[in-house]
């Protein structure tokens, strides 16, 4: 389920790559050396409280600023590739049902902007849209950031000489992660973070709905609660319903297997996490 801002070319074999994690509160910044023998570097991981009468993104971009300038006074970073997956805080999600009448990604990327537009309003002229890999059947999934960021991204490369690959939303990079392990006909998958969830159903081999939400309370309590909301809209229950659970920063989650969920937590010994993606830790 390819979901991108930027270009899909592949990499240069000998561009090295600075792969981010960005939400609010932390930046993971994992470097690797590309050429005939690649090497990475351990991850740095930045976590801290964020000013809530801001933007959430500003304090997280000079975090990232920080790092940057640190890695490139180590070893000159000049020509790497940026490559930054964004937390589900920053982004806006729609799923676009099959349009087997629309017959090019111009098209599609028209009609989302459009369904995007009936969820958000007047909001999406500030954003910057993407879509998923075009499937006339099994329908495409819709993501928005705000332009301002997509901008700041934009000139941290510029100002730091690398090239802003690709920015790929969390919940789709966690899947692209995963998804060849899923076999299932009908199943959620599921992204928790901190103060937010994200979660897509597929069912017959379709893209039936999403929602991306904050967390306020419990988070058991509220996983339960959006999935009953999210199966009542599909209108269909199966007696009990797969869940693929990504929650690295919640490793402790008491969920209950008696009432019609039968949850599957990530990640599996064969596909571990990317090494920038989050993991547990305490805040200092």
């Amino acid at each position: 389920m390819s979901l991108l801002w930027r270009d899909r070319i592949e990499s240069l074999l000998w561009r090295d790559q600075i792969q981010v994690f960005f939400a609010p509160g932390r930046v993971d910044m994992v470097r690797t050396f590309r050429g005939i023998k690649s090497r990475q570097l351990p991850a740095i991981s930045k976590i801290y409280e964020y000013q809530q009468d801001t933007a959430m993104w500003k304090t997280s971009l000079q975090q990232l600023e920080q790092m940057i300038e640190k890695e490139n006074a180590a070893s000159d970073l000049k020509g790497a590739e940026l490559i930054i997956t964004l937390s589900n805080h920053f982004v806006r999600y729609v799923v676009v049902p099959p349009q087997q009448e629309i017959t090019n990604s111009a098209e599609l990327l028209a009609y989302a902007n459009f369904s995007m537009r009936e969820v958000f309003g007047e909001r999406v002229d500030s954003w910057v849209v993407s879509i998923s890999d075009e499937d006339p059947y099994q329908g495409t999934v819709c993501a928005a950031i705000a332009r301002n960021l997509y901008n700041e991204f934009e000139a941290l490369a510029s100002r730091h000489r690398i090239k802003l690959k690709q920015i790929e939303p969390y919940l789709t990079a966690a899947f692209d992660q995963w998804c060849r392990s899923f076999n299932d006909k009908r199943f959620w998958f599921v992204v928790i973070e901190p103060g937010r969830l994200c979660m897509i159903l597929f069912s017959n081999s379709e893209w039936k709905g999403i929602r991306n939400q904050r967390i306020v309370h419990s988070i058991e309590t509220e996983l339960l609660a959006a999935l009953e909301q999210e199966v009542i809209n599909s209108g269909y229950r199966e007696p009990i319903e797969q869940v693929y659970l990504f929650s690295p920063e919640h490793p402790d989650l008491d969920l209950p297997i008696d009432k019609g969920w039968q949850f599957a937590h990530l990640p599996t010994e064969k596909m571990p996490v990317p090494l920038h993606f989050p993991s547990f830790s305490y805040r200092s």
